[in-house]
């Protein structure tokens, strides 16, 4: 069974009837307590949650305690709740070990308790794995992870969360400068709705000022050296950025986003001054008059294969987790190359 995204785990938490075992399986935080919360919200009254929402982990409780305790009879609440962290850790196990709980949980989702809903927590699995292919048979597998026509819509209610209003431009503009990660967005949302005060309400030229011009030097700085075939300097001001705490995806997404501007900007003519090319760019007249002179130096090819490079890049290091600094390392050599192409 393919996995399912968020969006299909609350439409199928909105009809009401328990599901037996559900996976939350990826790393971005927001999402898992996002869902965690959905999951809670509809099975377990606030006043009932003491006793029937627990928490254990497969590493330190064990398989055997889970099951029990999900085979076991909720106290004051007609359905019960269990959070397991590290199941991923059953991975790790010996043969013989590992056969065991595999055979104890095909039991458990053959006839699973009526009055639990189990929820797995994995950072990732293994598809190679019998302990994956037994999760998607028996469960209802969900990838935290949001497509990217649903980001915008995801900044929106986080916004509406945080008691603002953001504009459907600002939203869409900030889910691609931060690549659609709802743990980023959440981040400078918060941020956002400090500096909008009691305007209460979030415009682009606000995520321009807050989220862009904050990292802005960097980024055309390092695009610079980049687009200048500057490979050493290039390397050296990326240790610098890793050094100072900077995640190799944010880099990337940044390094995206600016690409994206800079094959616009290469569309627009060279002639225009900045102010015209702020409303085609969505984006302020200084940074505007920028990407119209860095792009008319960079052949449209080059931008085009950067801009591929950078998304094979963003998919690599959400699927395969490589060693951030070599990794960028070679994203750089490849960036720099003489032909691009």
């Amino acid at each position: 069974m393919p996995a399912a995204s968020p969006e299909k785990l609350l439409e199928k938490l909105s009809h009401g009837k328990p599901v037996a075992a559900i996976v939350l399986q990826g790393t971005d935080s927001y999402l898992r307590e996002m869902c965690r919360n959905r999951i809670i919200d509809a099975y377990v009254p606030e006043g009932m949650r003491d006793w029937a929402v627990g928490r254990m982990s497969a590493r330190e409780s064990g398989w055997d305690e889970i099951v029990q305790r999900a085979q076991t009879l909720p106290m004051l609440a007609p359905v019960q709740v269990i959070l397991v962290q590290d199941a991923e850790s059953v991975e790790r196990l010996g043969d013989k070990a590992r056969d065991q709980i595999l055979a104890l949980l095909a039991d458990y989702f053959d006839s699973p308790a009526p009055f639990t809903v189990l929820v797995l927590e994995a950072s990732s699995l293994d598809g190679r794995q019998r302990f994956s292919k037994l999760l998607s048979e028996k469960t209802l597998v969900v990838e935290l992870s949001i497509g990217g026509e649903s980001a915008p819509a995801f900044a929106t209610q986080m916004a509406k969360d945080l008691g603002v209003e953001i504009e459907r431009d600002a939203a869409t503009f900030l889910a691609e400068i931060l690549n659609g990660e709802p743990a980023r967005m959440r981040i400078e949302l918060e941020k956002l709705a400090a500096y909008v005060g009691e305007a209460r309400r979030i415009r682009t030229v606000d995520v321009e000022a807050l989220v862009v011009s904050a990292r802005k030097n960097t980024v055309w700085q390092f695009s610079e050296l980049i687009a200048d075939r500057k490979r050493d300097a290039a390397l050296v001001f990326l240790d610098n950025l890793l050094r100072e705490g900077e995640q190799a995806i944010a880099i990337v997404g940044a390094l995206a986003w600016l690409y994206r501007k800079l094959i616009e900007a290469r569309g627009l003519p060279a002639t225009m001054n900045g102010y015209q090319a702020a409303r085609q760019l969505a984006m302020r007249p200084d940074a505007a008059e920028h990407a119209l002179r860095q792009a008319h130096r960079i052949p449209k090819k080059d931008l085009l294969a950067g801009l591929a490079a950078l998304a094979d890049a963003d998919s690599q290091l959400k699927s395969s987790n490589p060693d951030p600094r070599a990794f960028m390392e070679f994203l750089v050599a490849r960036l720099t190359m003489r032909s691009a192409a």
